[in-house]
This record gives C-alpha cells, sequence and structure tokens, in this order.
C-alpha cells in the first residue's frame, strides 16, 4: 500500500483534490504540496506509473485512479471532495457540472470547499468554451506584443507568462485568499482563474507606464524590453552570453569601471537616440572575453552583471548551490519549494509516486488527521 508522503510547511493539514490535468493545474498543486498541504490528484483509468523519466511537477502528491464517468468514480470523488479543503480542476466551463461533480454538487456536500477552477479564457466570455495555449492568452493581453527586439516579430517566451505567471501562480493565490476568508465565514467558495486575467495583473506595471505615455508599443524601443543598451544581453567571445541589467545611474557606473569606460566619453545613455551607438560600445567590447571571464570580473560589484546559464549549468552555480534553491530527490535535479519558512519550513518533496493508493486509504488518513487545526 503506497504511503502517504512525508509533509512540512505551512500548509501541513491541509487537504486537496486535484483533478488531473497539464499546466498551471499541476504546476500549482505541486506548489501547495511543496508548502505541506496533503494533495491527492485523480487520474483516469490506465495512468501510467512507469514512466522511464517521472514528470517531476506530479511530486509530493498521492494518485486516486477514478473512472469519473462511472457512478462509482463519481462517488467516490465526491466522496474525497466532501472531506477535502481544497479542489482544483482544470476543464472547460460546463464540463464538471455535465459529468456531475460541479460547484454546486460539491459544495451542497461540503461548505466548506473551496472549489478552484483553472481555465485559460474563464468560466465567463465569448471565448470561454474555446480552445487554447499559453500563446493565445497572451496574445489578448498585449503581453505577447511587448516581448521581442525591435523590427522583428513577437518572440515566444515558453510558457511562463501565461501558464504559469498568470494561471497557476494566481491559482495559488486564490486558493489561499479563499482560505484566509473562509477562516471569518466557516464558507468556501469558487475561484474562477482565468489565465487572460492573472496575464493582465502581471502587465500591469508596464501597462501602467504606457497609460502614462512612458512606454511604446514599438517593441525593443523601452528600458525594460531590451531597449536599452544598459539593459540587455550581449554575446561574449566564446558565443555564450551576459544579462546586463545596470538600469540605475549608480549601477551604470559600476558597469562602466568594470568595462573601463569613462561616461564622457560615450553618448548619452539618458537619450534614446542615442542607444544604438552606445549599443555599439557594449557590444563589440563583450566579445573580446569569455563569459565566464566577464562574470568573474563582474560578480564582487553592483553593475548587475550576471552570466546567462542553461538548466545544467544553473544547478552548478555556487549561489544557487549555496542556498539549495535546486535540490536532487532520488537523482532527479528540481527546483526547491519556495518561498522559504524559519517556523515551519518545507521538507525535500517526495518524488512523484509510482503505485494507486485507493480512496479508503486516503479518507483513513484525513479522518486519522482531522484533529489538526482547523483551517
Amino acid at each position: 500500500m503506497p504511503t502517504a508522503p512525508h509533509r512540512a510547511g505551512p500548509l501541513t493539514g491541509l487537504r486537496i483534490v486535484e483533478l488531473g490535468g497539464i499546466g498551471p493545474g499541476p504546476h500549482g498543486a505541486m506548489m501547495l504540496a511543496d508548502l505541506g498541504a496533503d494533495v491527492v490528484r485523480v487520474e483516469r483509468p490506465g495512468y501510467d506509473f512507469n514512466q522511464p523519466r517521472p514528470d517531476t511537477v506530479l511530486r509530493g502528491r498521492r494518485i486516486v485512479v477514478l473512472d469519473l464517468k462511472s457512478e462509482e468514480g463519481l462517488a467516490a470523488l465526491t466522496t474525497l471532495a466532501g472531506a477535502a479543503d481544497v479542489l482544483i480542476e482544470g476543464f472547460r466551463p460546463g464540463v464538471a457540472e455535465r459529468l456531475g461533480f460541479g460547484p454546486t454538487v460539491c459544495t451542497d456536500l461540503n461548505q466548506r470547499l473551496v472549489y478552484a477552477r483553472m481555465t485559460g479564457w474563464g468560466q465567463s466570455g465569448p471565448l470561454a468554451q474555446r480552445a487554447g495555449h499559453d500563446l493565445n492568452y497572451i496574445s489578448l493581453t498585449g503581453a505577447l506584443n511587448a516581448i521581442g527586439p525591435s523590427g522583428s516579430k513577437p518572440v515566444v517566451p515558453i510558457n511562463l507568462v501565461g501558464d504559469y505567471g498568470g494561471g497557476s501562480m494566481v491559482l495559488v493565490q486564490g486558493v489561499l485568499s479563499a482560505l484566509v476568508e473562509r477562516s471569518v465565514s466557516g464558507l468556501g467558495q469558487v475561484v474562477d482563474v482565468a489565465m487572460v486575467d492573472g496575464t493582465a495583473v502581471l502587465v500591469q506595471q508596464i501597462l501602467s507606464l504606457h497609460e502614462r505615455g512612458l512606454w511604446s508599443a514599438t517593441r525593443g524601443s523601452n528600458t525594460l524590453d531590451g531597449g536599452a543598451p544598459f539593459y540587455d544581453t550581449y554575446e561574449c567571445s566564446d558565443g555564450k552570453h551576459l544579462a546586463v541589467g545596470a538600469l540605475e545611474p549608480q549601477f551604470y557606473r559600476e558597469l562602466l569601471a568594470g568595462l573601463e569606460l569613462e561616461v564622457h566619453t560615450l553618448p548619452d545613455r539618458d537619450d534614446p537616440a542615442q542607444w544604438p551607438a552606445l549599443r555599439a560600445v557594449f557590444t563589440e567590447l563583450f566579445r573580446q572575453r569569455p563569459r565566464d571571464e566577464w562574470a568573474s570580473l563582474f560578480e564582487d560589484t553592483d553593475a548587475c552583471v550576471t552570466p546567462v546559464l542553461d538548466f545544467d549549468e544553473a544547478a552548478r552555480h555556487h549561489h544557487l548551490v549555496a542556498r539549495s534553491t535546486r535540490i536532487d530527490v532520488e537523482g532527479v535535479s528540481q527546483a526547491a519549494p519556495a518561498p522559504r519558512f524559519d517556523r515551519t519550513p518545507s521538507s525535500v518533496p517526495s518524488p512523484p509516486p509510482t503505485a494507486a493508493t485507493t480512496t479508503a486509504e486516503v479518507l483513513t488518513d484525513w479522518q486519522d488527521a482531522s484533529g489538526t487545526q482547523d483551517r
């Protein structure tokens, strides 16, 4: 019988049902599990537990296999929901209702349940029933149009902005906010988490600059989008790159000191018309040495110059090693739980489950733990 993962952290005692999916739902559930919550993921029959390289986003929880189209599977799910604090689902609007486990059904069984719905377009609006992905959600919010070099098409920024910045991070925020409110009212509620909404919040600072006339819609022409030569990346002699973020004047002075340049000999950094000439100076200089030599030269300064590392290099960087930002769990490198807490630190996550558990086992554990502090 699979044992429940060891859990420690500020959310210890919190019970979460996660309906299997991809993207921001499982990522948000991972973060909640990392902080100590008991997350039980519900998968469809036929789920493969013997994957050669496990998906570490599924770490720290148990898996129950249920056929939600059967009476038995539906009854098991609603029983779990009746004992849980939180349920996370990522179906299109109306699907959970048609299958018989929508918010009304679950909250009738458990008035304290926080029912979190993770979608791209949201539970309402003209596009609510349409398919989409991260790229589609960020394209409608203005975020995608702002990313990329001048004179080029928008750059695909991996799926960090919509799926995870606007999705899973906002999912966690919504769940925790509803739990705080529940501690006052005693009641759960439905949380409508839409990646378009979350991405819109993410870009609020840039939107504010735009509304104040301080941000151009032309890509690659602004201070924070690679337009400024003192906030950009540069190729070095070995073909690797540096990130230069010397925004403030005092940091810019340290950048120039490291490059052995005098400010009065350079184009004016405060005049955007002179940025191309200033960038040409930096480009020529950075190409004269390898990346790690530059990184070493600037490391003990406030010039805000750092190496652009790949994932394997990042795992070996001495700062991340010193903080254990990346950890090894049974031979698999992954991110450590974040943030960190002084009184209730999180435990090292357990690997993704390799066998199913049963609803009865979960309910027994939850009943045994029912004496924990109410949240």
